[in-house]
C-alpha cells in the first residue's frame, strides 16, 4: 500500500513540477513573444481598450487611432492609407495585423516592458491607458516621388531608398498597394470582404515586394557582387582584360551565353572588367566569374546580408544566392539568374554599401518610440550591419558604376542629374518560358546612389514583365526603372 502511495504521490508532484514549468514559461518567458503574436486575437482585442500610438512620418500621424462609440472604443485610420501601407501594414481585429502595427505592437499598444511601470502609474492614477508613437524614418518626399514614378507608368514593382551612411530607409515602396482603411473598420463582415477581395486580387496588392513575396531574379545588378568579389579577393582590377565574342559556349553544355546586345562588349578583341560593368555585358563577367572560386561571389553575397535574419524590423525574406555546381551554373548565376534570388531592400543595401566605402550599415524604417507625454522612449541608433569589402574596393566599383552614368555609352546614363555625380547599374533578369515555350516578361532592375563623393540616397527599383501591357511586357531595362531612379534620387537631392 505504502508503495503505491509513494508512486501516486511522486507522480502527482512530477506532474506539478511539469505544470509549474509550463505556466512559468507562458506568463514569464515566452510572454512577449506570445502578445506579440500577430495571431494572438486576445491581444489585437485588448489593444481595442487601449487609444493605440500613431505612427508617424516626419511628425505626421499616418496611421493612428480615433474614439468611437461601440464596444471595440477606437478605430484604426491610415491617411494616405495606400502611400504607406508597405510601412504601417494595417491593424484589424478579424484578420490579425501586419507591417510596424504587428513589428511594434508592444509599443504602440502600450504592453511593452519599458512602459511597465507607466502603465502601474496610469493605472494608480485612473488615466486610461495609451500607446506610444512610433516616429518612421520616412521622407514624405522620397515615398511621394517613388510611388508616383511608379503610378504613372502603371508598373508593378517596388522601390526601396536608402540614407547610406546610416541605414534609415527614406522610402518603401509596393506597388500596387492597398488601402489598409478597408481592413481596420469594427465590422468584421466589411473586413472580411475586403480581404477576400484583396486576396483574390491578381495583382496581388496584400504582398509587400519591397522585402518579401515572390523573391526576383537579379539580372545584371547581379554583377556589382561579381566585381566586388573579384577587385576584392585580388582577381580583377577595372582594367584587367577578357576575351570579347559575340556569343561563349558554356563548359560542359550546349547551352550559348550571349551579350544582351546580342554583339561583342565593344569593338575590341577584349574588353575590360570596367566595360562589362558599363555596357552591362555577360560574357566578360562570367568569364570572369569562372575564374574564380566557385564559392567566392555567393561569399561576397553571403557578406552583403544574403541569406541573413534581417528584421527592420519589419521581417525581411532572406535573398539566396547558392553555390553553384560547376561552371557552367557560376557563368548563369554570375549574371544574376539561375538560383539568384533577391528583395529590392537586398539590392538598395548593396548600393549603400558601396556608396558607403564597403561599410554595410543596418537598414531600419524606426527612428524613434515617443511615450503619450511626449518622452523619447527608445532613439535608434545607426548600427554596422557588415563591412563586407575595403574602402578602396568599394571605389573601384563606385567608379565602374558612374562610367555607367556619365559615359555616352553607359546604359545607366538616363538616371543622371546635372551637376551630380551619379553611379548607377540597369539590369535585365531573365524569367524561363511558360507552358508553350514562349519567353515570359522580363524583370527590369536599376540601382544605384548619389553624389558619388558625399552619397545622400542608394536606390533599388524593380519593375515586373518588362513594364507592363502598356511596354508590350518587353520594355528597355535601362529606360523604365533608370527613370524612376532618376526621380527618387532627385526628390532627396533637391530638398
Amino acid at each position: 500500500m505504502n508503495k503505491q502511495l509513494k508512486f501516486i504521490t511522486r507522480t502527482v508532484f512530477a506532474m506539478f513540477i511539469a505544470l509549474f514549468f509550463s505556466v512559468t514559461m507562458i506568463q514569464f518567458v515566452n510572454a512577449d513573444e506570445l502578445r506579440a503574436n500577430e495571431l494572438n486575437m486576445r491581444t489585437v482585442k485588448n489593444s481595442y481598450k487601449v487609444e493605440r500610438g500613431s505612427i508617424l512620418v516626419d511628425g505626421d500621424p499616418v496611421a493612428y487611432s480615433t474614439p468611437t462609440d461601440d464596444s471595440y472604443r477606437y478605430v484604426r485610420q491610415y491617411e494616405p492609407g495606400a502611400l504607406y501601407a508597405p510601412v504601417t501594414g494595417y491593424f484589424s481585429h478579424s484578420q490579425g495585423m501586419t507591417g510596424l502595427e504587428a513589428a511594434m505592437n508592444q509599443e504602440l499598444s502600450g504592453i511593452g516592458n519599458a512602459q511597465f511601470f507607466t502603465r502601474i502609474q496610469n493605472t494608480l492614477n485612473g488615466v486610461d491607458p495609451q500607446g506610444s508613437s512610433v516616429q518612421t524614418t520616412i521622407d514624405p518626399r522620397v515615398q511621394e516621388a517613388a510611388a508616383a514614378a511608379m503610378a504613372d507608368g502603371g508598373f508593378e514593382g517596388a522601390v526601396v531608398a536608402i540614407e547610406p551612411k546610416t541605414g534609415r530607409i527614406l522610402a518603401l515602396v509596393s506597388t500596387p498597394s492597398f488601402d489598409p482603411n478597408l481592413l481596420s473598420s469594427n465590422s468584421n463582415a466589411d473586413i472580411i470582404a475586403n480581404y477576400r477581395q484583396l486576396e483574390e486580387d491578381p495583382s496581388r496588392p496584400l504582398q509587400n515586394r519591397a522585402i518579401a513575396g515572390d523573391l526576383y531574379h537579379p539580372g545584371s545588378v547581379y554583377k556589382l557582387l561579381v566585381a566586388a568579389a573579384a577587385i576584392e579577393n585580388g582577381d580583377a582590377t577595372p582594367t584587367t582584360e577578357y576575351e570579347n565574342p559575340a556569343q561563349l559556349t558554356l563548359p560542359q553544355s550546349t547551352s550559348v551565353m550571349q551579350n544582351a546586345s546580342r554583339t561583342a562588349c565593344g569593338s575590341g578583341a577584349k574588353a575590360t572588367l570596367e566595360q562589362a560593368i558599363m555596357l552591362s555585358c555577360n560574357i566578360p563577367i562570367a568569364e570572369l566569374a569562372m575564374s574564380m572560386d566557385r564559392d567566392a561571389v555567393p561569399a561576397m553575397a553571403r557578406a552583403f546580408g544574403f541569406e541573413q535574419d534581417l528584421t527592420v524590423p519589419l521581417a525581411v525574406t532572406q535573398s539566396v544566392s547558392p553555390v553553384p555546381e560547376d561552371k557552367a551554373q557560376t557563368a548563369l548565376a554570375s549574371i544574376g539568374q539561375l538560383d539568384v534570388r533577391v528583395t529590392p531592400l537586398q539590392m538598395a543595401m548593396v548600393s549603400a554599401g558601396i556608396a558607403n566605402g564597403g561599410t554595410v550599415m543596418k537598414p531600419t524604417v524606426v527612428d524613434q518610440v515617443i511615450t503619450p507625454d511626449l518622452r523619447v522612449e527608445t532613439q535608434v541608433s545607426p548600427e554596422e550591419f557588415s563591412k563586407p569589402i575595403s574602402k578602396k574596393t568599394a571605389d573601384a566599383v563606385a567608379g565602374m558604376m558612374e562610367k555607367g552614368v556619365s559615359s555616352s555609352e553607359g546604359l545607366a546614363q538616363k538616371s543622371g542629374i546635372d551637376g551630380v555625380r551619379v553611379a548607377g547599374k540597369t539590369g535585365t533578369a531573365e524569367n524561363g518560358t511558360d507552358a508553350s515555350g514562349n519567353d515570359l516578361p522580363f524583370t527590369l532592375w536599376y540601382t544605384g546612389f548619389a553624389p558619388v563623393d558625399d552619397p545622400e540616397i542608394a536606390v533599388a527599383v524593380v519593375i515586373e514583365d518588362g513594364g507592363g501591357e502598356a511596354y508590350g511586357y518587353t520594355g528597355s531595362s535601362f529606360d523604365l526603372p533608370t527613370a524612376v531612379g532618376k526621380r527618387v534620387m532627385e526628390a532627396v537631392l533637391s530638398e
